[in-house]
């Protein structure tokens, strides 16, 4: 293929939110190019899990035969403090699908590429964005490098969806703010007689070598094939830095949960991530350009997911662009219409959760209350949808309302 020099719209990142912005860009007929540093297929820390709500995205772009083909899951499974709940995928009243999957992000992220690439977009491998040309406020081109040779891409629109750290983004002003709620994660995969389990599991109660409670939570996906993704997360804020050394925690959940869930030799491929989360960014987009997904810090703070986010702003922001509307601003207003409520009341019940003597203290009271954890459970799965008008969606709203006009810095500013 003969490298673009020019094109309507650049998406920089090829994993779910980039993938789908560039799919959906190319289906509404503009000229796509996606680029990404590595070279697909290629690996990512991830817990693998697909909500309803990415499962939805995904049918979306025409692929739920292929995820059909994956593991089917029921649903959540919570464990902590002597109970075991579970929780339906299936909502009364909502539209969202009834069912979830896992599917190892290798194999995701290079289908939802070629899934961009059949829908018109034109993808380069193993090319990194290391710099910006500027006309005024606007990005004129974005400079590229493969091995030792650069080159430049000019766009009339620049979606940027390089994860969470985001070079790019920071080369354009994106900030991120500690003073909320993040988590330091790490996963593994492990064989296990359970990688058939109907349901994914998540493990509230989470402790270290000596016994410690730790803010964070553990969580085992079942993959359907001999293996499942096992993983855990610790909470954190500037305030309060996550003291605790991560891989050692993961070897001592592993341990833990072992027997009960069939584990079965050494953890293999054993990689963590810093997750910013909850829109803890400012500078998410100029006159035409975007920040997407990871980028733009769409992580629930309450359980770490962020696919399902980064598929729902891979699509919504296609769809501003096939709409002809500036950015900036409109993108800004979009992020914290679809997810500032929620994000704000999310990251602060998670700022709580940062606290373990608060943990012990209110675990197991939470725990033996199947009204509050279903309405637990139901958030934490990303389970409330804009439609949703039941009595959990409507606290969870209530809640988000007076949550973010309290805010020192909402979502996303």
């Amino acid at each position: 293929m003969t490298r673009p020099t020019s094109t309507d719209v650049l998406v920089v990142g090829a994993g779910p939110a980039g993938s789908a912005a560039a799919a959906w860009s190319a289906r509404a007929g503009l000229d796509t190019v996606v680029v990404d540093a590595a070279v697909f297929p290629r690996d990512k820390t991830c817990g693998d899990g697909l909500t309803p709500r990415a499962i939805r995205e995904l049918e979306r772009l025409g692929l739920r035969d292929w995820v059909r083909a994956h593991t089917v899951s029921r649903g959540l499974r919570a464990h902590g403090f002597g109970q075991t709940l579970h929780l339906p995928w299936k909502v009364e009243g909502s539209d969202l699908p009834d069912w979830g999957s896992a599917v190892a992000r290798t194999e995701l992220d290079d289908h939802l590429r070629t899934t961009a690439i059949k829908s018109g977009a034109r993808a380069i491998d193993g090319a990194r964005a290391v710099d910006v040309r500027m006309d005024g406020d606007r990005v004129a081109a974005v400079e590229l490098r493969t091995g030792d040779k650069t080159f430049e891409i000019a766009c009339e629109r620049l979606v940027v969806a390089d994860g969470v750290r985001s070079p790019l983004g920071k080369m354009l002003g994106r900030e991120w703010h500690r003073d909320t709620v993040y988590a330091v994660a790490v996963r593994s995969y492990v064989d296990s007689a359970r990688s058939d389990d109907p349901w994914i599991s998540s493990h509230l109660e989470l402790r270290d070598e000596a016994g410690e409670i730790v803010s964070g939570y553990g969580w085992v996906f079942p993959l359907g094939n001999g293996q499942v993704n096992v993983g855990a997360g610790t909470l954190a804020t500037e305030k309060r830095p996550a003291d605790v050394a991560i891989k050692p925690l993961m070897q001592t959940y592993r341990d833990t949960i072992g027997e009960e869930f069939g584990l079965s030799g050494e953890l293999r491929m054993p990689t963590s991530a810093l997750l910013p989360m909850g829109g803890a960014v400012s500078n998410v987009a100029g006159p035409n350009w975007a920040l997407i997904g990871d980028a733009a810090a769409c992580v629930n703070p309450l359980n770490g997911e962020g696919i399902d986010y980064g598929l729902e702003t891979g699509r919504l922001v296609a769809e501003m662009m096939a709409s002809q509307r500036s950015l900036g601003a409109a993108w800004q207003s979009t992020l914290v219409e679809h997810y500032g409520e929620a994000f704000s009341i999310a990251r602060r019940l998670a700022g709580i959760a940062t606290v373990p003597k608060v943990v012990s203290a209110l675990g197991p009271a939470g725990m033996r209350s199947d009204w509050l954890m279903t309405l637990a459970l139901r958030w934490m799965g990303n389970l409330v949808d804009e439609a949703d008008r039941d009595r959990a969606a409507r606290v969870w709203r209530w809640a988000g309302r007076r949550s973010i006009a309290r805010d020192a810095r909402p979502p996303f500013s």
